[in-house]
């Protein structure tokens, strides 16, 4: 099947013909009839199934006829990267429509937004507290709203965002098409998806299950040792690029710190810096002026990164489907990656989780010149050998060497889905 099949207008094909997207992948293959014919929906997918695409394609469709100039179309995400991916995904895809988005989120001067606001759009992509102060400043009006997408709804939870979500709505008209876009259900957000959708088509891409091209290696280790066996496997290993998951934002600095002293291209992103200094952290990991990425589990979601060889869990993910989705970083776009897990004896029960997830007792390698002695993890089986590589070797990633101003500066950021 073919994009074509949608009957998208000629301005909005066009536009998908340039960046070369031939065929829909199944959740945009499933998710956009039911919107352009109007339907509510739910729809649960892994990080890089395409969610992205799935809305804004049907949304140009439906805003293409009427009106120009009012608030048509509101997509509420939790992160501003996030955002800001959905922004420029927008005016990629509506270049030739005249669709305009505009895009507004905290951490930098209302000014700016303000002026972007008064000269008129037909999408917002908002983040919900900036939004909130837009509203109460009587700045931003909602009442023309016809489509409303909450977007990583999951991790709007995360955030503790929920509130303010509901606080949005009571500022929308109730006659309105209403999308919910979810990695996972747990179930608050199934509490909010019943509470605003209103006869919903649901959609479920195997949201828990990790993608077949990526390999699983897990290595049993001390937890004081972890940091060894890392530098250990980044040397070793032909790691083009990396995400390497930490379990408290502290960790993921005073990580990357370390790598960048033992001489890694390595930055980590924090969610208390300016939007100017998250934006150098993340433009220098696209460029390649770093290699190797330390985030915490909020880094899953809302940056768009292709080419990501390796995700190294560092710490043991809260959940299986957590697993799902930080992993999910790799193997993207029909090419193989390489996920690596450091287990310790007090995950067992992840262990068993992620057993179940994936089908398969979990058996932990070895890597040659490494000694850890953890206590023994009930449930994986020990192979006595180094890892054998099942993924397609990386391609080397140039950039310039990393030399950064103040390496007290360490970071924290959020990934999510690529259109």
């Amino acid at each position: 099947m073919s994009f074509a099949a949608f009957k998208f207008h000629p301005q909005i094909q066009s536009a998908l013909d340039n960046c070369g997207y031939e065929a829909p992948t199944p959740i945009q293959n499933q998710a956009i009839p039911p919107v352009l014919a109007g339907r509510d929906l739910l729809g649960l997918a892994q990080t890089g199934t395409g969610k992205t695409a799935a809305f804004i394609l049907p949304i140009l469709q439906r805003l293409h006829a009427g009106t120009r100039g009012k608030i048509r179309a509101l997509i509420v995400a939790p992160t501003r990267e996030l955002a800001e991916q959905t922004h420029t995904y927008i005016g990629n895809m509506a270049k030739h429509t005249h669709l305009r988005s505009i895009v507004v989120y905290g951490g930098v001067s209302k000014h700016a937004q303000i002026n972007n606001i008064r000269r008129g759009a037909d999408i917002v992509v908002a983040c919900p507290g900036r939004l909130l102060d837009l509203v109460n400043d009587r700045v931003i009006n909602l009442s023309a709203v016809e489509m409303l997408i909450l977007d990583e709804a999951d991790h709007m939870f995360d955030h503790g965002f929920l509130p303010d979500i509901r606080r949005i709505l009571k500022t929308l008209p109730t006659k309105r098409q209403t999308l919910v876009f979810s990695a996972t259900m747990p179930k608050e957000i199934r509490s909010l998806a019943e509470d605003i959708l209103i006869n919903p088509a649901t959609v479920q891409i195997d949201h828990t299950k990790p993608t077949a091209s990526i390999s699983h290696a897990f290595y049993q280790v001390e937890q004081r040792d972890k940091a060894t066996l890392l530098r250990k496997i980044l040397k070793e290993k032909d790691v083009a690029t990396a995400i390497v998951f930490t379990r408290t934002k502290h960790k993921a600095k005073n990580l990357g710190l370390q790598l960048q002293k033992a001489g890694f291209r390595a930055t980590s992103m924090q969610g208390n810096l300016s939007q100017q200094k998250r934006q150098e952290a993340l433009d220098g990991f696209k460029n390649g002026t770093y290699n190797i990425m330390v985030a915490t589990d909020i880094a899953a979601r809302g940056i768009d990164v292709s080419g990501i060889s390796h995700v190294i869990n560092f710490d043991m993910p809260a959940t299986a489907e957590t697993y799902t989705h930080r992993t999910g970083r790799t193997g993207r776009a029909s090419c193989t990656g390489e996920a690596f897990t450091f287990a310790a004896a007090d995950d067992y029960k992840m262990i068993k989780a992620l057993e179940q997830s994936l089908g398969q007792t979990l058996v932990y390698q070895t890597i040659a010149g490494f000694k850890s002695t953890p206590q023994p993890i009930s449930g994986i089986t020990e192979a006595q050998r180094p890892c054998s590589r099942t993924a397609r070797k990386p391609g080397p990633v140039r950039g310039k060497r990393n030399s950064p101003r103040n390496q007290s500066e360490a970071f924290d950021f959020g990934l999510s889905t690529r259109a």
